[in-house]
């Protein structure tokens, strides 16, 4: 039977990403003690109901004495901040990761208050719901999904190699890039979309011809599914964009591009322009089925409830 990656570890944050990695923890065995920090009494007291950890603490300086692996669940706004709270208290050797769909402005606000004898791996799993707290999380959302590490360039191979480990026996995909690369990725697959859903489910609520009932009652796939994405949680969101600001609207400004190109040729009736750009994306999503992050079942190959997203 494999041994357990660490022997204690640390969750700053328990919310969906936090208690999944929990539930996946103890379903692995992955870590002899799991010790878990939250700010609030009442989202600690549900964890501890939950039976999320072995230890709870609402001082996150104390939840990381003698962790061997810490990993920060709090929205990206929120990490220089719990670094700070936490630096002093950090064993010698331990591994400090995170979470967070943003990496380079997490590295730079976490850095300061890291000390040099620990080993900083920035991580993001790119899975999730559109649901959030400690009662969100399974064992199983990281199954076949990727992980992102972004260590800087004086990390110790060791420790990258070691949290690789923990990623891939909960059951993830594993690569590692560099922190800029990885926000123009991710600015280009999860955080424009959401920002265009969050803005067309705005607009159809401003529509003073359409009413809100209209709405409900004739939401087809495409809508529907977007207003999936739209409901997910608004700090970690707003934080996401204000911290990943340059890729995001360098990403936006070739989007408004080809919007502004594919609205010319609405206006032209350029048909074939239409079917060329239609014909091209059909094989995006099948090259994304292929690669085994989705189904072909329809509705997305999802059962409602359980729709999963970046």
């Amino acid at each position: 039977m494999d041994e357990p990656v660490f022997s204690r570890l640390a969750l700053i944050g328990i919310g969906l990403i936090g208690s999944s990695i929990a539930l996946g923890a103890r379903k692995h065995k992955l870590a002899a003690h799991v010790a878990v920090s939250t700010r609030t009494a009442e989202t600690l007291a549900r964890a501890k109901e939950l039976g999320l950890g072995d230890s709870w603490h609402q001082d996150p300086a104390e939840a990381v004495a003698g962790a061997d692996c810490v990993i920060l669940c709090v929205p990206v706004g929120a990490s220089g901040a719990t670094a700070e709270a936490i630096g002093p208290a950090l064993a010698p050797g331990a591994i400090v990761s995170d979470v967070g769909s943003v990496k380079a402005s997490v590295i730079a606000a976490m850095s300061p208050h890291l000390p040099p004898n620990v080993h900083f791996v920035p991580g993001h799993p790119v899975a999730g719901t559109e649901y959030s707290g400690p009662d969100a999380g399974f064992a199983e959302l990281f199954e076949n999904r990727w992980v992102i590490l972004t260590p800087p360039p004086e990390t110790e191979a060791t420790a990258v190699a070691r949290l690789s480990q923990f990623w891939s026996r909960l059951g993830a995909n594993v690569e590692a890039m560099n922190a800029r690369h990885h926000d123009l990725v991710l600015a280009i697959t999860s955080h424009v979309p959401h920002l265009i859903a969050y803005n067309i489910v705005g607009t159809a609520a401003h529509l003073e011809e359409v009413t809100e009932s209209e709405v409900m009652k004739f939401s087809a796939g495409g809508f529907r599914d977007f207003t999936r994405i739209a409901s997910s949680d608004p700090t970690m969101w707003r934080d996401v964009f204000l911290n990943n600001r340059e890729a995001v609207l360098e990403m936006l400004g070739r989007f408004t591009e080809d919007l502004t190109a594919l609205q010319r040729a609405i206006r032209f009736a350029e048909g074939d322009k239409l079917f060329e750009l239609f014909t091209r994306t059909r094989a995006i999503r099948r090259g994304i089925i292929e690669a085994g992050q989705e189904t072909a079942a329809p509705d997305f190959g999802r059962p409602h409830g359980a729709d999963s997203q970046d």
